[in-house]
C-alpha cells in the first residue's frame, strides 16, 4: 500500500479504520491503528505483543478468511483523559469486543489493548467482523 493512511482522530474511529484496512487486505495499516507496544489477546487464549507481532496475526487472519469483515455498531465509549475504552458486540458470536485506546501527542488515537473475543473456543476459520 502506498500513500498516507487515514489516521484515527477519534477512538470510534479505529473500528471503521480497522474493517476499511481488512477489507483492502492492509494487515500493514491494519497494524498501524495500534501502538508500538501494544497487546492483542488474539489468538483466543494467546498474547501478542507488538505492532510487528500483531501486523503477522493480522496478516494471517486476512489469508485465512474468505468473507468481508463486517462493521459492528459501536457501544458508547468511556473516555479517561487520553484513554478511552471502546467495545462492540461481536457479529459472529464470539463474544463483545473491548479494547483500551490512548490519544497520542498529535491528538490521534491507537489501539493498546484489544480483546477481540471473549470466549477461548471461538470460531477462527471465519472472517472475523469490525472488533478485531
Amino acid at each position: 500500500m502506498t500513500g498516507t493512511r487515514e489516521r484515527a482522530t477519534s477512538p470510534e474511529d479505529l473500528t471503521r479504520l480497522f474493517v476499511e484496512r481488512a477489507n483492502e487486505g492492509d494487515a500493514e495499516g491494519m497494524a498501524e491503528l495500534y501502538a508500538p507496544d501494544a497487546v492483542l489477546a488474539y489468538p483466543p487464549g494467546a498474547a501478542t505483543v507488538g505492532r510487528a507481532a500483531i501486523r503477522a496475526v493480522c496478516q494471517a487472519l486476512l489469508d485465512h478468511t474468505t468473507e468481508p469483515f463486517r462493521p459492528e455498531e459501536p457501544l458508547p465509549t468511556v473516555r479517561y483523559g487520553d484513554l478511552a475504552l471502546t467495545s462492540t458486540p461481536s457479529g459472529d458470536n464470539t463474544g463483545g469486543r473491548v479494547q483500551v485506546v490512548r490519544r497520542e501527542p498529535d491528538g490521534t488515537w491507537l489501539r493498546i489493548i484489544d480483546r477481540p473475543e471473549n470466549r477461548p473456543e471461538a470460531r477462527t476459520e471465519n472472517r472475523p467482523a469490525a472488533g478485531r
